[in-house]
């Protein structure tokens, strides 16, 4: 069980929500919060008082005022209004963590829901209602007004869900738990919709997958270096110490340990002075991408435990002020800078697979990977596959968030774009990932020529790994399903959290 209460949740917590089921309940003290700050709109609307959200109209609408016995159907008309989500849906995966995200925001109590609200949220994470939530139509400010809208569709029975991999109805959901959707109060539809949760849940289960993509590329790189007998002085500890980053260090220190007492890596001078970049460099690119990595996980785990709905409730009602917290800008930046560093990763890892193929470049290696190099060509459009993803992560990698529409007849007049740039890192890291299985299937084969029994302990492991999803090269074949599998096997690893760490 994982304890919400609106300020710590953490990555790992929400990996195991995510991938594991792991349920989730509330704090007590937190329910306090949101009580308090319910009675507090409560009286706002029995005081009369004007407050945005609650007894005005919404965007240019704002200086509407809506009668008290309008203001609960105004929050069903936001709802039905503003579900206009287009496209394709989200993964289940990120619309559990919309609904978990959304719940989390609101039980720092300065939104103004009712509890049932609340715990209606949770009993959605924990017997997995998840709403069929479209992807686009989101400018990341006034936060995720239409996917946000879309999953309190779901809490007012007018939505769907998700059922054995299919969108139907809430309607069954709903009467299988003898329970009524809800009627929206004062407020309720605005805290539910105004805030950063699509953008959010997407960059966290791309966050989950880039970090483990990252560890991953450093055994696969490893088997590279193994096969085209890479020199290890490049790794030596005082280089990296020279300079001074600790990402860069980190996989310096990686990288000895997986080729600990491998008689594939050489010396300076044993078979060339120095390496190309892309073995040489292998620290400080990927250290480069760990940095960047860092800075995403920081405001992920910020934002994840933000209040980001308008307006917010405080001092028992006393202040009530509209703000921007909904205004994504902080993630459309970092899922921006995600998208470059993990471009990085794939477009270091093709220029390695161009060496384990290239025969002018391979130290000796058959043409291609090729068992009968000029009757079967091997593994040579498996080269080209990957330059064709690397080429389209340039293009994904252009930044969302340097772009702006004014909405709502300019009242909103800059919007951050970042549920875009969320979508566009899902898609490079599943590139990447493509990419990186391409690497580790022709280096699973380069080794191979080489002898297995010179590999490092370690990296034979996980050649045997790769082995037991993709059969060597015996043959020209479809490679497509060998690619997909490794992808597939990769991916496992990211939402079980297996991490294979040195331990120093």
């Amino acid at each position: 069980m994982i304890c919400l209460n609106g300020n710590d949740l953490t990555m790992e917590e929400m990996r195991r929500i995510l991938f594991e089921f792991e349920e989730v309940v509330l704090d007590p003290a937190a329910m306090v919060r949101v009580r308090k700050s319910r009675e507090a709109v409560d009286r706002i609307v029995a005081e009369k008082r004007t407050v945005y959200g609650i007894n005005t109209g919404f965007g240019k609408f704002s200086d509407v005022g809506i009668s008290e016995h309008d203001v609960n159907p105004l929050q069903l008309h936001l709802i039905r209004s503003h579900a206009c989500g287009i496209g394709a849906p989200f993964s289940e995966t990120v619309s559990r963590a919309m609904v978990v995200l959304r719940l989390n925001a609101l039980l720092k109590g300065f939104s103004g829901i009712r509890p049932i609200v609340a715990e209606r949220l949770a009993m959605m994470v924990n017997e997995r209602i998840h709403p069929v939530i479209p992807q686009q139509g989101s400018l990341g400010a006034s936060g995720d007004l239409a996917p946000l809208s879309h999953l309190a569709l779901v809490l007012i029975g007018e939505g769907e869900v998700w059922r054995d991999g299919e969108a139907v109805s809430d309607h069954s959901v709903w009467q299988e738990r003898h329970l009524d959707p809800l009627e929206l109060a004062a407020k309720e539809g605005l805290a539910l919709i105004n805030g950063t949760q699509a953008m959010t849940a997407q960059g966290i289960v791309s966050y989950i997958e880039a970090e483990m993509l990252a560890l991953q590329s450093e055994w696969i790189a490893a088997m590279t270096f193994e096969a085209l007998f890479g020199i290890v002085d490049a790794f030596h500890p005082a280089v990296h110490e020279a300079r001074g980053y600790k990402e860069q260090i980190a996989v310096a220190e990686r990288m000895r340990w997986w080729l600990e007492k491998s008689e594939l890596t050489t010396v300076q001078g044993e078979v060339r002075v120095q390496d190309a970049y892309s073995l040489r460099c292998i620290p400080q690119v990927h250290g480069a991408t760990w940095q960047v990595l860092e800075y995403v996980k920081d405001k992920l785990e910020i934002e994840m435990n933000a209040a980001t709905d308008n307006p917010l409730v405080f001092e028992d009602g006393r202040v009530v002020v509209s703000g921007g917290n909904f205004h994504g800008q902080p993630v459309a930046f970092a899922m921006d800078f995600m998208k470059v560093g993990m471009a990085e990763l794939a477009n270091i890892s093709e220029r390695r697979i161009e060496r384990l193929v290239n025969p002018a470049l391979n130290e000796g290696l058959p043409p291609f990977l090729s068992p009968e190099p000029g009757l079967q060509s091997g593994a040579m459009i498996l080269q080209y596959a990957a330059a064709s993803l690397v080429s389209e992560n340039k293009t994904l990698a252009h930044p969302a968030s340097v772009d702006s529409i004014p909405s709502s007849a300019n009242q909103e007049d800059h919007v951050s774009m970042g549920t875009i740039g969320s979508r566009h890192a899902r898609d490079i890291i599943e590139n990447a990932r493509r990419v990186l299985a391409i690497e580790a299937f022709c280096a699973a084969q380069a080794v191979e020529y080489r002898g297995i029994q010179k590999m490092a302990s370690r990296t034979r492991e996980r050649w045997a790994a790769i082995r037991n999803v993709a059969a060597p090269i015996d043959e020209d074949r479809v490679f497509n399903p060998d690619i997909e599998r490794i992808g597939r096997f990769l991916l496992a690893e990211a939402q079980y959290g297996i991490k294979k760490l040195p331990v120093y």
